[in-house]
């Protein structure tokens, strides 16, 4: 990417995000058609496949930028992507309803326990960064891996309160969804109701190769633009390329709260963020090191970041605030706040 000028380097920047865009509303809608025909949502190992599905182009510009040995931009866009796409809600919450926050909405508890489970995960990653490089097993930091277990454990006893739940929740005005997209919307048909399964499962691997490839030109084509602009790596996959690959989550997400499905919406946001983070255990491997005990000043502030943003929608769901201002609810406008106060101070910190 060095002998390619910058406009071109734009180009193909622009270019890998409108492909990821494209690609990521494919296998959003080709994983619910496999999800309904295949119950893969009854099995854990099914709820893996969609979690890995939504998570591809991070996949892609992790690997890539720890093949190549940039880390900063590998744990950047790891870390500064759950804040970006926490603030997706801020758009779902401007299309779900006029008068009434998202969080308001949501009327379930299940979305509070995904929250947590991010929270867990940044923790688990935040621990580990205060690790010594000594402790890495192999090439692995120990953290890597309890994040993974964490997260697994995690899904388990989601999978077990949504099967059998233990309490029984009525929040009056609340208009959730569908509890799962299995379930038929009255209004919406299925996806690709007439093609075979055959068909679908190809349309998945096509977009699944898609977005890796596109990821990967993202990846480059960041690190290209980042270096020549004098941009930290950090900041910039913490921003500009953790934008880029959330926008699949902007158009699913809306679509989301369109139907009218806003406890999904949000469930999907939270899930997405604390599966990315499992992610550190394959870069340990690709770049042949832990990534956690060089993560940083900015990493852990991008970590904090994310947390506070979580808990702030997380708190609001059982607060359930019923105000809105130029169609926002007071949580999100919170939120908007406190990201643009939290970048401020993520490029007044030393590298």
């Amino acid at each position: 990417m060095n002998g390619i000028a910058t406009p071109g380097l734009v180009a193909i920047f622009l270019a890998g995000a409108v492909v990821t865009w494209i690609a990521g509303v494919f296998l959003s809608k080709t994983t619910d058609a496999l999800d309904d025909r295949l119950h893969l949502g009854e099995a854990l190992g099914g709820m893996i496949l969609l979690s890995v599905a939504g998570s591809l182009p991070e996949l892609a510009i992790t690997v890539t930028a720890a093949a190549s040995g940039h880390l900063g931009l590998a744990a950047g866009n790891l870390v500064g992507g759950i804040a970006v796409q926490t603030m997706v809600l801020v758009v779902c919450d401007a299309v779900a309803d006029r008068d009434t926050p998202l969080s308001y909405l949501v009327g379930s508890l299940v979305p509070v326990l995904e929250g947590v489970l991010v929270v867990a995960v940044c923790s688990a990653m935040l621990l580990g960064a205060l690790l010594p490089a000594s402790t890495a097993i192999g090439s692995v930091s120990p953290a890597s891996i309890a994040i993974v277990v964490i997260w697994f454990l995690g899904i388990w006893i989601l999978n077990r309160v949504r099967k059998s739940p233990q309490w029984e929740v009525h929040m009056s005005g609340s208009r959730p969804g569908r509890p799962h997209r299995r379930v038929p919307h009255p209004k919406a048909g299925r996806p690709y109701s007439s093609k075979s399964t055959a068909y679908v499962g190809l349309v998945f691997f096509v977009g699944s190769v898609v977005t890796l490839a596109a990821g990967v030109l993202l990846a480059q084509s960041g690190n290209a633009l980042a270096d020549r602009a004098g941009i930290n790596g950090v900041i910039f996959g913490a921003t500009f390329l953790a934008l880029a690959t959330a926008l699949p989550e902007i158009s699913t997400g809306v679509a989301a709260v369109r139907l009218g499905d806003n406890q999904l919406a949000m469930g999907d946001i939270f899930g997405g963020n604390a599966f990315q983070l499992c992610f550190f255990l394959v870069a340990d491997l690709v770049a042949g090191k832990p990534l956690l005990p060089a993560l940083g000043v900015q990493n852990a502030w991008l970590a904090s970041l994310g947390i506070l943003l979580t808990l702030v929608y997380v708190a609001s769901i059982v607060i359930r605030p019923r105000k809105c201002l130029v169609r926002l609810g007071l949580d999100s406008i919170a939120v908007v706040v406190v990201y643009v106060i939290g970048i401020v101070g993520l490029a007044s910190l030393p590298r």
